[in-house]
């Protein structure tokens, strides 16, 4: 600070007078300096600079240079120094003991490094003066020497009034406004602008040794003892004997007087109510002053005690006075020095430090002097520990007329708060924004950056984001104005993308901000790599990879296959299926296993698909990626020229990697081809897909890196936050504002590991490559489309539809396999020709079957045929799930196409029906990498219901046929019309039954009714029977295990050949899924059934599987249209009802809880009663009706032939039993009973399939119908011990009529 007239401790006590050896004559030259230092001093022009006492001290300094000078010469001139000035006055400094060209060789430290400046800051400047030193002209950058001790240095050369820099020295200035002596006080312009800033490159001292070094101390200490401490001392005592002799007497009086009349202490006023005299001034011999002189004088020799009484003691002289500049001066002073006294003899007196303050601020008006003082008491306050009053102290001087200054308390108040015992964090952080905002204000730009970054430390993540959104705005301008680029952009950056909850306008300006930084940023370095941009959001893990074509739309007819889409949902459970559908069908073309390097395909790549090895990318075949982006700001985002970026290494065809990396996406357009969407806009807050598309045209490793874009925003006409819309293009009704380039990479973490040890202890993710494809040679490309594919049925209906399959790749393709897990639903007809129908228009209905017109002759006897069911795919041992596809000459050019016809049949329950279908196919060239590739297609099928049929076969009684052998059975068939309404169907037809079995053959139906056309209306109920024979031995024994024998019963005037394609394949196909569902079942039972059960088992199996062939008429759009259809009854038991489609089954009442112990009972093999009960077949053979002339003969004597016919392989014991079986005793009193003559039991052996007929006698006595069927027949197989009664004859009553004539 500058010297001031009401303190002294910046006044110079001493002036140091150097001249060089090297001078003509150095004695003169001391005389002229101390003539020059006594003018300035005592001269009345210059103010400046102020002196401590008339006699000042001055110490004249011989200066010699070692290196060049001649040292006998300087001994004489300092001997003659001496005698002049007195050996504590004089003094031969000796320097450079080495030249400059050996200072080079050796490195000695530079002394100076420690106290030179190495502030780089350029606008701002302190005021702070220093000590004068005066010396020649010449020699004038050797040495700077303190003559106070204190650190502030000017240099002042021999003109007067003019100040030179020296790299020393502090920066200066004088302000007139802030100075205290008026405008006499101002320095030359040079002295404000030759600044020197001390450059770290320069070594100074290069010529001193380290004896130099020695030296210059030496001197430094023999001037501070033998010539400045005595010269105070001196003073001190000077001052103190003028001060005895001055005031002693005058005040002593002047006191008593006081004291007498007043009678006490006379209280010193309040600082408010003193009048404002700070303009007196004290002359400068004034005692007041000497006082002042002395306290400032011991200050400095850290005589601190006698310091404070002397400033206490002026205090109360300055009050007295009303001089309240120099009241404030003495009480500032006093309070420092209390507080420096040496074991705080007094406690530090705050109340001098705030009065001081205060009169400086508002009586004198001083607010350089108020702002000191704050300063020193709050460093006093922050040594005590008393930070909260530091503070306090510090805030209550800012004030609005000084910003820089309010910076500066605001920053140390900050600082005060964070260092208390207990850091008041926020208090903190909230004063350094304050004094952020006032350095802002002041132009100091660095200050106030620094500021707001410390300030941020605190506020970050805290969830105060607009305090945050705040923070980072102003650091991102105030970086940007210091063109620190790189920090506005990382500021910027964070306002948006830290989910603000500014407003839509807010939000709006900062994106603009950041664009507009982002652009200057770029211009910088326009070939650098493009930078990372934070908007919009990428959500990396939903990144979908597709490979192939997209599907192509329904063409009228034409329904493409579904494929593999993006637009679908990933369903765990339906991949599981097509995963278990491939394995199935490259198992089979595997000769049954699936080959260890065996993967499914997948077309599709998301984050739950297995990403853990490169996908396989089809040369020429598109690579969709779909990047999600979330724009998280209430302003829309235009995103333009939005394309993948990527890395492509080619392989040529020898497989050698060409190390070449192409990043560029323009680069190699023949390599890889891009897709670029021009426009993509993302409204606010939304979350959009965009599907990029790369097009390989070249094999090697692609790798996919991120997305490259034109970030920018939309700007209608209207100002947002008083910035005005950007000129931009105009794209449409859009206005386009600024825009910057840059990318986004996309890095996917792959999946946790956790398989081993080491990684479930720690956490370690797998590799995620869906984005890094492996381009493979050229493959086959199939196309599938249905044609007349309808999405309506009935249950059991069957329909003609046509499937294309087109090559559009340019390799042909081979091994066409469909695979389907309901197989029982589609057919493409029989292998061979003459079993498929060739065209629909074959009848007169367009049927889907194979008829022919028959004649109305025929009707109830039944046309039989045979097929193997081998023809249509369903042999031993095959899987009938997987077909083949009959292509011509079994591949598929490249180009060209094939219409097959593919018969569907509704499903047999009702409802929505998720059918898929994978097409397998093969190239014909075999590639190591892709061995084939799939095609997907789910068909959507609703069922509405249509008929239910329920069979049941039973033994028929009758032996008669061809052969007279046993066997024949009955067929009972109930077909019900369940459907509804809603499906339009007016009446269904039944137009033909058929049967298909190895061993049966329906023969005739024996419906007793005259129609032979049997329709059903809305729930009408049909019953039908047919009766059915063994087919004959040598057709057995002709057909292979295979073949079975088809017979059709028509009740239309057109047979429906059932044995040809769809009417067979659909049966087949039932047939083989009904046996498959019956499998799992034939499993659970023992495998140690005795082969005689086994034997009694096959008696009542039966395997007669019925076909019932429909029509049905539906009114639709007052169109009558005819529909067709079968449905299969499988009958596998004598007895046992089977159904066409399953039964409901109705869910168990819950029971009470039962504990019981479990009792090991073993399962015994033996036949049910069922079983054994149709071992022996019985039929009695009698007359129907007999005429007995009872008046002659009493009794009458029917003869009755009892037929045993064994059914099964095994010999069999037969009990007859004639006795009657009294269930109660009213059958006794029935008139009707009757007795049979003879044996009344008979005991018999039949061989295998052996008929025995027993000849009967029944005798009667009365008229009447009798029924015969009371034999009691036992059978036992011969080797075992239970015997069995048939049930035979309780079924069948043999009735017979006695007349009496």
């Amino acid at each position: 600070m500058p010297a001031s007239d009401h303190e002294f401790l910046n006044h110079y006590l001493a002036c140091m007078l150097v001249a060089s050896s090297s001078e003509a004559e150095p004695m003169e030259q001391f005389g002229k300096l101390s003539q020059e230092q006594h003018r300035i001093q005592h001269n009345n022009d210059y103010s400046y600079p102020k002196w401590f006492i008339p006699n000042t001290l001055k110490y004249y300094v011989l200066l010699h240079d070692v290196s060049a000078g001649d040292e006998q010469r300087a001994e004489s001139i300092y001997e003659e120094m001496k005698q002049k000035y007195g050996t504590q006055g004089c003094y031969l400094l000796k320097i450079n003991s080495r030249t400059s060209n050996q200072a080079s060789d050796e490195q000695i430290p530079d002394p100076w490094s420690q106290y030179l400046q190495k502030n780089s800051i350029q606008n701002q400047e302190s005021y702070e003066d220093g000590p004068c030193t005066i010396s020649s002209n010449k020699n004038s950058d050797s040495n700077l020497l303190s003559l106070d001790g204190l650190d502030n240095e000017v240099k002042v050369d021999g003109l007067p009034n003019n100040f030179r820099a020296h790299p020393l020295q502090l920066d200066s200035s004088s302000d007139p406004s802030n100075n205290i002596d008026g405008p006499d006080h101002v320095k030359s312009a040079s002295s404000l602008h030759e600044t020197k800033k001390a450059n770290p490159g320069i070594i100074h001292g290069a010529c001193l040794t380290l004896t130099d070094h020695d030296r210059i101390r030496q001197f430094v200490q023999e001037f501070t003892f033998r010539g400045l401490l005595p010269h105070i001392e001196k003073t001190i005592r000077q001052l103190n004997d003028q001060l005895i002799s001055r005031k002693g007497l005058s005040r002593s009086l002047f006191s008593a007087t006081k004291k007498w009349f007043s009678g006490s202490k006379v209280p010193e006023k309040s600082i408010n109510e003193l009048k404002n005299t700070s303009g007196l001034l004290y002359p400068p011999e004034a005692p007041e002053l000497q006082i002042r002189k002395m306290a400032d004088l011991c200050f400095l020799v850290q005589h601190y005690d006698l310091a404070y009484s002397c400033y206490h003691t002026a205090k109360k002289d300055f009050l007295n006075d009303q001089a309240m500049l120099y009241a404030a001066g003495a009480l500032e002073m006093a309070a420092v020095s209390a507080f420096l006294q040496q074991g705080a003899a007094r406690p530090y007196p705050a109340h001098y430090m705030d009065t001081a303050i205060q009169t400086y601020r508002d009586i004198c008006k001083n607010m350089i002097l108020a702002e000191r003082c704050v300063l020193l008491s709050a460093e006093i306050l922050k040594s005590q520990s008393k930070y909260s009053e530091a503070a306090a102290l510090l805030i209550r001087l800012t004030s609005e007329d000084s910003d820089l200054r309010s910076a500066l308390l605001l920053e140390q108040a900050a600082h005060c708060f964070i260092n208390m015992k207990s850091p008041m964090v926020r208090k903190y952080a909230f004063h350094m924004i304050l004094a952020g905002h006032r350095f802002s204000k002041a132009g100091q730009k660095k200050h106030a950056l620094r500021c707001y970054c410390q300030a941020m430390q605190v506020y970050k993540g805290k969830g105060w984001s607009l305090a945050e959104d705040h923070i980072n705005f102003t650091i991102g301008r105030q970086s940007y104005t210091l063109r620190q680029l790189d920090n506005a952009v990382s500021a910027f950056r964070h306002i948006l993308i830290n989910e603000s909850k500014q407003s839509a306008a807010q939000q709006g300006s900062f994106l603009r901000e950041y664009l507009y930084v982002y652009k200057n940023v770029s211009q910088l370095s326009p070939d650098g790599p493009l930078p990372q941009l934070p908007l919009p959001y990428i959500n990396s893990s939903a990144t979908r990879v597709f490979f192939g074509h997209d599907r192509r739309p329904a063409d009228g007819e034409k329904q493409a296959a579904t494929h593999v889409s993006l637009d679908q949902e990933y369903d765990n459970e339906s991949s599981q299926q097509w995963r278990e559908l491939e394995e199935q069908v490259v198992a089979l073309v595997n000769k049954g296993v699936i080959p260890p390097n065996f993967h499914p395909t997948q077309y599709c790549l998301n984050s739950f698909s297995d990403n853990s090895r490169f996908p396989l990318a089809v040369v020429e075949e598109p690579i969709t990626v779909e990047v999600a982006f979330r724009n998280p700001l209430k302003v829309p985002l235009l995103l333009t020229n939005l394309s993948l970026l990527w890395k492509f290494q080619p392989k040529d065809c020898s497989g050698k990697n060409d190390e070449e990396v192409k990043e560029l996406v323009a680069s190699e357009p023949e390599m890889i081809g891009t897709e670029v969407i021009s426009e993509f806009l993302i409204n606010s807050e939304e979350s959009k897909v965009a599907r990029l598309k790369l097009f390989p045209h070249h094999i090697g490793e692609l790798h996919i890196l991120g997305v490259v874009y034109n970030l920018g925003t939309i700007q209608g006409s209207t100002t947002v936050d008083g910035i005005g819309a950007l000129p931009g293009c105009h794209t449409g009704k859009q206005s386009l504002g600024m825009s910057v380039r840059g990318r986004q990479d996309l890095e996917i973490q792959g999946p946790r590991l956790n398989s081993t040890k080491e990684e479930k202890t720690s956490i370690t993710y797998g590799p995620d490559r869906r984005l890094d494809p492996i381009i493979v040679e050229e493959m086959p490309l199939l196309e599938v489309f249905f044609i007349h594919f309808p999405t309506g049925l009935l249950c059991g209906e069957i329909r003609k539809a046509y499937v294309e399959f087109v090559n559009v790749s340019k390799c042909p393709l081979t091994g066409l396999k469909v695979v389907c897990k309901r197989p029982e639903f589609f057919t493409f007809g029989g292998n061979t020709t003459a079993l498929t129908p060739l065209s629909p228009s074959a009848s007169e209905n367009c049927s889907a079957y194979k008829t022919v017109v028959t004649e109305s002759t025929s009707v109830c006897t039944a046309l039989t045929s045979s097929a193997s069911s081998v023809d249509f795919g369903i042999g031993i041992g095959s899987q009938p799930e997987v077909i083949p596809v009959p292509l011509p000459d079994t591949v598929l050019l490249p180009g060209a196409s094939v219409q097959l016809p593919l018969w569907l049949r509704g499903p047999d329950e009702e409802g929505v029906h998720e059918i898929n279908f994978l097409f397998y196919y093969e190239s014909v060239k075999k590639l190591p990498k892709i061995r084939h590739r799939i095609l997907r297609h789910t068909a959507v099928i609703c069922t509405s219901r249509s008929l239910n049929a329920r069979a049941t076969v039973c033994r028929s009684n009758s032996l008669e046929d061809e052969e007279g052998r046993g066997g024949n059975m009955l067929v009972f068939v109930d077909v019900e019309n369940i459907n509804t309404s809603e499906a339009g169907v007016k009446e269904f037809h039944i137009v033909q039954v058929s049967s298909s079995s190895k061993h049966w053959k329906l023969q005739k139906s024996v419906n007793l009714s005259e129609n032979k056309d049997a329709k059903l209306g809305s729930r009408e109920k049909g019953k039908f029977c047919f009766k059915a024979i063994r087919c004959k031995e040598k057709e057995v024994a002709t057909q292979s295990s295979e073949d079975y024998t088809f017979a059709d019963i028509i009740f239309g005037n057109e047979q429906i050949i059932s044995s040809a394609s769809p009417c067979a394949d659909f049966f087949y196909r039932s047939l083989s899924s009904e046996l498959k569902k019956a499998q799992p079942s034939a499993h659970t039972e023992k495998q140690s059934v005795e082969d005689a059960v086994r034997l009694i088992q096959k008696c009542s199996e039966v395997d007669l599987n019925v076909v019932i062939l429909w029509k049905a008429y539906v009114v639709e759009d007052s169109k009558q249209l005819i529909l067709e259809g079968q449905h299969h009854v499988i009958l596998h038991t004598v007895g046992k009802e089977a159904y066409s489609s399953p039964q409901k089954q109705e869910p168990p009442e819950m029971e009470p809880l039962k504990f019981f112990r479990p009792e090991n009972t073993a399962v015994s093999s033996r036949p049910s009663v069922e079983q054994l009960s149709s071992l022996i077949k019985t039929s009695l053979h009698y007359p129907e009706s007999l005429n007995h002339p009872f008046h002659q003969k009493s009794l009458c004597l029917v003869p009755v032939t009892l037929l045993l016919s064994n059914c099964s392989k095994a010999d069999v014991d037969v009990i007859v039993d004639l006795r009657h079986k009294t269930t109660s005793p009213e059958s006794l009193e029935i008139h009707g009973s009757f007795t049979w003559l003879g044996q009344t039991q008979y005991k018999l052996q039949l061989k295998s399939e052996e008929i025995h007929s027993l000849q009967l006698k029944a005798c009667f006595v009365h008229t009447g119908v009798y029924n015969l069927g009371t034999p009691r027949v036992f059978a036992k197989l011969s080797d075992q011990v239970t015997v069995f009664e048939t049930s035979q004859q309780n079924s069948m009553p043999a009735l017979i009529i006695i007349n009496n004539v």
